[in-house]
């Protein structure tokens, strides 16, 4: 069995039960997460928890500036402020207990690595206190089989198919847009910079030398539970973008991939892009994935403080996220909405994976992608025969009833890059690979029309009116009928980039 993380290559789901707990008192229990108490049975536990402070930010001025650089310093801002004000007591109090911890200002929350049911009756006691959630570190298994998967043929077009497939090769070619001046985003398992169709893509490249800094970050600090030190490939916090999985590096080629004339396998191949590691060879933890939120929202240096030395005008136009964070990670519901709010509020369009739990009703059932008003959630089709892949998640939302995913687009067999200069279709088939596309697609558009950055409602308005409209007779969910346009198989349809950035134009 190969391992692998929540990320949205197809994969199955272990649920983790939890059970109530009498360790700690009936005050605390009010804000704990459901799936904390079970862990606390055994006074003599530590767990890794995540604090979410009762203090949220006021975000609201930044709707009234006009430019992505400005809302981007306000949202910036605004929550290191109140989060330095807010936490300020209980930083003091762990300080006093020797307890190591480390502040998000992203959502306002402080991770501690360990803690036993005593320290977090104590904080849960707390008035400033808004809710405890475990911050475990989860690793879930591979199949070892594709999923429709076909043989290469090595004799590949220098576009992949699934390019052609939405249109990117005519935007390209017909309309001269391939993604210029646009930056995006990936947090994942890494990035392999130096890969031959990504190198000259990354912004940290000159074309003569690297400089990492504001444009990679490792959220992996230390090794995840169970994993023994010195094993990962890439070591922890890295200096230099690394991908000690694959994954990484494969979604980031269809955002942006291309060695020129060969090759071709990114939607904006004009794009430039960034990169931070939120998960130890496929585990990953609510806090790793925040923490790269909040480096994208405010990139910095490497070692630099991220509450002072944060820069939002180097932050990304775009985020992809091929991966959720299930409630047995510790999301449980809405912990990361701030960090989405204050995304969208900076200007950032936060595309993610709906996940691979299909076909039932109601499998998005991880945020992001569950957050139907934050992000912009992208299910798996099949682009060789235009179908919906039978993994790819069905609405409504199990959060919010919102419809989803909001458009498909490629997720079986797509072909894209890999650690070691080298290219796979074999095993790519996910949501994951679909999501990066619509990275694509959003780049394209907003080169084409500047007007439209920073514009968040607009622009997913716009993927979702020019999307070709596909139903599903068969497949009734949440109320919502198969051939309703918008649905929760196909939401408005399979993405249509050439036409997006014809109707982007018109602006």
């Amino acid at each position: 069995m190969h391992p692998a993380s929540r990320f949205w290559l197809f994969l199955s789901l272990t649920a983790i039960c939890s059970s109530a707990n009498a360790a700690v008192s009936p005050q605390a229990l009010t804000k704990l997460g459901p799936s904390l108490r079970g862990f606390l049975d055994d006074p003599t536990a530590q767990v890794p928890i995540l604090v979410l402070m009762q203090q949220r930010a006021d975000l609201a001025g930044a709707d009234s500036l006009t430019t992505k650089e400005a809302k981007g310093r306000f949202v910036y801002d605004a929550l290191r402020q109140t989060a330095s004000r807010s936490q300020a007591s209980l930083l003091d109090f762990l300080a006093k207990r020797q307890v190591p911890a480390r502040s998000l200002f992203i959502i306002n929350a402080v991770v501690i690595p360990q803690a036993s049911p005593q320290l977090i009756d104590d904080i849960a006691r707390r008035p400033d206190i808004g809710k405890i959630i475990r911050n475990p570190s989860l690793k879930l298994q591979m199949p070892e089989f594709g999923i429709l998967t076909r043989p290469e043929t090595g004799t590949e077009k220098p576009e992949g198919p699934n390019v052609v497939s939405i249109g990117a090769d005519r935007v390209w070619n017909e309309l001269k847009f391939r993604g210029e001046g646009i930056v995006v985003a990936g947090q994942d398992t890494g990035i392999e910079w130096q890969h031959p169709a990504l190198k000259s893509h990354y912004r940290g490249w000159n074309g003569t030398e690297a400089n990492h800094d504001y444009n990679w970050h490792d959220a992996v600090h230390a090794p995840a539970p169970g994993q023994p030190a010195g094993t990962n490939p890439c070591g922890y916090d890295t200096a230099a973008p690394c991908d000690d999985d694959k994954h990484g590096t494969h979604t980031m080629g269809t955002m942006v991939g291309s060695e020129g004339s060969t090759n071709r396998i990114g939607v904006a191949p004009g794009a430039q892009w960034m990169g931070c590691r939120n998960m130890d060879r496929g585990a990953g933890t609510p806090a790793s994935y925040l923490e790269c939120f909040q480096f994208f929202l405010a990139p910095f240096a490497h070692g630099a403080d991220p509450f002072q030395d944060g820069d939002p005008s180097r932050a990304p136009h775009i985020i992809n996220n091929s991966w959720g964070c299930p409630a047995s990670e510790g999301c449980e519901g809405s912990e990361m909405i701030p960090a989405l709010a204050a995304l969208k509020s900076a200007g950032i369009l936060v595309v993610a994976s709906a996940g691979n739990d299909g076909p039932g009703c109601s499998t998005i059932q991880a945020q992001p992608a569950q957050v139907t008003d934050l992000t912009l959630s992208v299910g798996a089709h099949d682009h060789r025969t235009g179908t919906i892949a039978s993994f790819s998640s069905r609405g409504p939302s199990k959060l919010d009833g919102g419809i989803g995913p909001d458009v498909t687009a490629p997720g079986v067999s797509v072909r894209s890059s890999v650690p070691g200069g080298k290219y796979e279709s074999i095993f790519w088939s996910g949501t994951s690979m679909a999501g990066p596309h619509v990275v694509g697609q959003a780049a394209l558009i907003w080169s084409a029309q500047p007007k439209l950055i920073g514009k968040i409602a607009e622009t997913t308005e716009l993927i979702r009116r020019t999307a070709s409209a596909k139903t599903a007779p068969s497949e009734t969910c949440g109320g919502v009928a198969g051939t309703a346009i918008p649905n929760n198989t196909y939401g408005y349809g399979a993405v249509d980039a050439y036409k997006s950035v014809q109707e982007a134009l018109k602006y």
